[in-house]
């Protein structure tokens, strides 16, 4: 859950969303996590706080962008 008011920033809480949802098996290797539209709905996020979150999953390794395709998970 994104806590607006929170002391952590608001792309950290989604990065630690997603992170967690990709080690849980959830978001699955090759396959594309929620598009930008769909986490903007699903979370009340901006679209650069989205852009944001997923800059640093890609600094961290965890996915990948292919571009005019979308934001995969990585292989592990």
């Amino acid at each position: 859950m994104i806590d607006p008011e929170g002391p952590v920033p608001l792309y950290q809480q989604l990065a630690a969303i997603l992170r967690e949802r990709i080690e849980r098996g959830d978001l699955v290797p090759n396959r594309p996590i929620p598009s930008v539209a769909r986490l903007q709905q699903e979370y009340g996020l901006a679209r650069g706080t989205i852009l944001h979150t997923v800059r640093v999953l890609v600094e961290e390794d965890l996915i990948y962008v292919v571009p005019g395709k979308g934001a995969f998970v990585k292989e592990r």
